[in-house]
């Protein structure tokens, strides 16, 4: 298959010499009269209204003003408010191209809740399944496709299956628990009703704990959170004695060190994926998931089996499979492991309760560019704003932590506890926002532009075509200076490939598909909108900068450069 390539004789002569072997041509553009536009004012949960003086059709009415919202109301284009009021009032270099996940809790867990979250940038929604009912992450999730259905939001719903490590119980309810500082605690087999727990004992899901656990052994929980020191067993109890104080919250990790090494052996016979796990992962299934991520993955096997798994029991479905690195076993098999599934997540607090600790930022700088070159979309992920749980603010160190795995052009940075349950969701979600739109801009300020080459993934021919028909068209956005890529995808993949590049501009994703824009959604730079379009690139594109134009989100003479999956093509044209 051949690819072509078109130039809009609008640019410079120095600019046309470039790419000599470009052929040229004139749109001819007919566009109707604009909409006055939406813009953003504050409410209690930041959600967007209209502002008084505009009049528009009930069908174009938020649901916060009381009424449906028609997002794909201009001729089926279909973007939510936010992004749109963005474009309009910013522009496209005010984009944020590092996207966010947010782990929605017992603090985020209503429909205004998950809405201020969207409104505040969060593209995907995490329910983790270590904790809650299935039917309390049915009711989540219905609120994220409510949310989405209703105001034209794209954010799409990752599972995080609990994994078959070793983890404490949960607490009989409890949000949380203080262990200080020399205190004495029972880890032991044993089950309990709540009435009848004795004080400072937790239970252990491994029947077996008791047996692989020695006198001055240290069980680290959650990551390093909070330590003990084993000092007695006693049948199938372990007490232990606190020496790192902290907070232990339901259902955290376990793991053991003895002689300053980490005990594998207690892990090797479970498996990855436990029945639990399966039966949440046809949950998932059922409930039309966006993403299945994996915890504790160990081999390239396990992702390829729930892959088949997933084909099988959903022909057709869209569910991207996440790999989870949080274990020596993954840094054993990474390249393997990325290669098999479709993302990861450097999940660093239970990698850094497994590796030392000053191996964690080789190790995510390592997976980050791994998925890069392999071109999987790649979550940072665990503690990046963990003071914020209790405090309205940051550490500046913090802040240092999530401009790092910015600049390195991480797809999506992740809260945990942070927006679950801690007390300022709303304003961690907004740290993760302003300092990513400032890293990004100070690269794009100083001329950090990457680069690198990313080798071909793929050897048969027509992929081949398509990463150097994506890499050529961000060498010539970036060269250019263009306002924007836009790109038009049936399966997401000439999307994928253009996110890899990291390209300078905003990268504007349009498909016919609501799976696949949600599923875009995780990657960097990309914005994707829902339109039904033909095979026809320059009838999709007349069409296009019609609709934009008409809702104020491009201007005349804006520089797009223009790639389709379909004819795989380029052009490069300046909005008249």
């Amino acid at each position: 298959m051949s690819a072509s390539f078109r130039f809009s004789s609008s640019l410079s002569p120095l600019q046309s010499r470039d790419f000599p072997k470009m052929r040229f041509f004139n749109p001819r553009i007919v566009v109707p009269n604009p909409i006055p536009f939406l813009k953003q004012t504050k409410t209690s949960h930041s959600r967007v209204v209209l502002p008084e003086n505009v009049k528009v059709a009930a069908s174009e009415l938020p649901v916060t003003a009381g009424k449906p919202v028609d997002m794909a109301g201009s001729g089926g284009l279909q973007v939510d408010l936010v992004t749109e009021t963005d474009l309009k009032e910013n522009g496209f270099r005010s984009t944020r191209r590092t996207k966010i996940v947010c782990t929605i809790g017992p603090r985020t867990c209503e429909f205004e809740e998950i809405e201020a979250l969207a409104v505040g940038g969060m593209n995907v929604a995490r329910v983790n399944m270590c904790h809650g009912t299935r039917q309390w992450h049915r009711d989540v999730i219905r609120r994220v496709r409510q949310l989405n259905e209703d105001k034209g939001f794209a954010v799409a719903v990752m599972m995080d299956t609990e994994g078959s490590e070793i983890h404490m119980d949960d607490l009989n309810g409890a949000e949380s628990a203080k262990a200080e500082d020399g205190e004495m605690w029972t880890f032991t087999v044993l089950t309990f009703d709540p009435s009848s727990c004795p004080e400072r004992t937790i239970t252990v899901n491994y029947d077996g704990f008791a047996e692989d656990v020695k006198f001055g052994d240290e069980l680290l929980v959650d990551g390093g959170m909070v330590r003990f020191l084993v000092t007695e067993k006693i049948g199938p109890d372990v007490i232990c004695q606190c020496t790192d104080p902290g907070l232990l919250l339901p259902r955290a990790n376990l793991t053991l060190w003895r002689n300053g090494s980490l005990v594998q052996e207690r892990n090797a016979m479970l498996p990855t994926i436990s029945s639990k796990d399966w039966l949440d992962i046809d949950f998932g299934i059922a409930e039309g998931v966006d993403f299945i991520a994996v915890s504790f993955v160990k081999s390239a096997e396990v992702i390829k089996t729930l892959k088949s798994y997933i084909t099988a029991r959903s022909p057709g479905s869209q569910i991207g499979v996440i790999a989870k690195i949080e274990s020596i076993d993954s840094l054993k098999n990474l390249e393997e492991i990325i290669k098999a599934s479709d993302g990861a997540m450097v999940a660093r607090g239970d990698l850094g309760a497994q590796i030392p600790i000053e191996q964690v930022p080789s190790v995510q700088k390592r997976v980050v560019q791994l998925c890069r070159k392999l071109n999987k979309p790649v979550i940072v992920a665990s503690q990046l704003l963990e003071s914020m749980i209790e405090y309205p603010i940051p550490t500046r160190a913090e802040v240092a932590d999530v401009s790092e795995a910015v600049r390195q052009q991480a797809d999506a940075l992740m809260l945990s506890s942070e927006s679950a349950m801690g007390q300022f969701p709303e304003k961690a979600l907004a740290v993760l926002r302003c300092v990513s739109l400032r890293i990004e801009k100070w690269r794009r300020e100083e001329k950090h532009l990457d680069a690198t080459d990313p080798s071909i993934v793929s050897f048969s021919t027509p992929p081949s075509i398509s990463e150097e028909i994506c890499s050529t068209a961000s060498q010539m956005a970036n060269k250019l200076k263009a306002d924007a890529i836009f790109v038009y995808t049936k399966t997401g993949q000439t999307a994928s490939l253009l996110s890899r590049n990291r390209p300078d501009c905003p990268i504007f994703a349009f498909t016919p598909s609501t799976s696949i824009r949600r599923c875009l959604n995780l990657q960097w730079g990309l914005i994707p909108f829902r339109l039904d379009f033909s095979d026809d690139v320059e009838t999709n594109l007349y069409r296009t900068f019609s609709l934009l134009k008409a809702r104020e989100m491009i201007n005349s003479g804006d520089l797009i450069i223009v790639v389709s999956d379909v004819l795989q093509s380029i052009q490069a044209i300046k909005v008249p």
